[in-house]
């Protein structure tokens, strides 16, 4: 079975074809970083046009890459949600049309369950079940991964997700959108322990985060300090340390309440270099093997739609014809395939 992948829930827009027999045959994104760099933040409308001019055309090179036509495909991915409602539009209606022009079908995959499966794109992909550390931009979460469509949320942000407190606070240091990567780079030149943040909700039970009041600190830090490139630094290197120390914190507390031998650090800041030794230090010390996607597959992309999508068509599961988009959608509505 060949599957094409189609993703743009945010800002960037991706196609993909993955195959029973092959794995991942090829993958496009187009990344609007460029677009909306002068606003300091996504813009829902341009998002929404520019997914509008590149859809067709990456769908076209990547046939052409391939050597595929709609003949050659069995299904057609899409991602409907959560995300930005127009943009997620635009995907699905692209999606849905294509799949009733080919006469294939189609299957509305969940964004984040995306993200869950992205190792598995990997030579040596992770077993079920498997604890997953999900943190980007939009969301922080511990996920027990039981199976496909299994998912137990332990643990959630209450408020600013992990990447958006690390985007806020870089816009304040000045850095250029987008600044998570930005703040992680400044924070190599800064000095361990200048500024002491404090690490948020780790003196309570319970797996939940919360980081906004850590993005207040952040402020008040840097109207009293001097502004210097190296304070910078040093205030970046302080924010970032208190980020993964929690991240760490409360992956480490769930390992222990789950018995999980496996764990997966999955979404854009998964990516996070320090983020990513501290885990692998700590649960090596715990015999837990870790597992995580290339960079490329961390940030939003089609290759993880499209292998969910194969997941879910093996399994038997399709959608219907309707153009749906879901803004909102908890991964833990999500159910496993009714063949699975």
């Amino acid at each position: 079975m060949k599957v094409l992948g189609i993703e743009s829930s945010c800002d960037e827009t991706a196609v993909a074809i993955y195959a029973s027999a092959g794995g991942l045959l090829a993958h496009k994104v187009h990344s609007q970083t460029a677009l909306h760099a002068p606003w300091g933040g996504v813009v829902p409308e341009l998002a929404s046009r520019d997914h509008v001019r590149k859809l067709p055309q990456l769908t076209r090179e990547l046939l052409a890459e391939t050597g595929l036509t709609g003949a050659d495909l069995d299904g057609v991915a899409y991602t409907a949600g959560p995300g930005l409602a127009g943009a997620l539009l635009v995907g699905v209606g692209f999606g849905r049309s294509l799949a009733y022009a080919w006469g294939l079908p189609a299957v509305a995959v969940h964004h984040l369950e995306g993200h869950l499966l992205a190792p598995l794109l990997e030579a040596d992909p992770p077993s079920f079940p498997y604890l997953a550390l999900l943190v980007s931009g939009g969301h922080t979460l511990l996920i027990d991964v039981a199976a496909l469509g299994c998912y137990q949320v332990l643990g959630e942000s209450l408020d600013d997700a992990a990447g958006e407190a690390f985007d806020k606070t870089a816009k304040l240091l000045g850095l250029p959108y987008p600044g998570g990567a930005e703040l992680a780079r400044l924070a190599l030149t800064g000095r361990d322990g200048v500024f002491k943040f404090p690490r948020p909700m780790l003196d309570r039970p319970g797996l939940d985060f919360s980081f906004s009041g850590l993005k207040t600190a952040a402020v008040v830090a840097l109207r009293n300090c001097d502004g210097s490139e190296q304070t910078r630094a040093d205030l970046a290197q302080g924010f970032e340390a208190a980020i993964v120390d929690t991240l760490v914190a409360k992956t480490l507390r769930a390992l222990s309440q789950t018995g999980r031998r496996t764990l997966v650090i999955a979404g854009g800041v998964g990516a996070n270099r320090r983020l990513r030794d501290q885990l692998r230090l700590k649960a090596a010390e715990r015999g837990v093997k870790v597992h995580y996607p290339r960079a490329e597959f961390c940030t939003d992309n089609a290759a993880m739609i499209a292998l969910a999508g194969h997941a879910r068509l093996v399994a038997g599961e399709t959608s219907d014809l309707s153009i749906e988009a879901r803004a909102r959608w908890s991964v833990a509505d999500l159910v496993p395939p009714a063949k699975s």
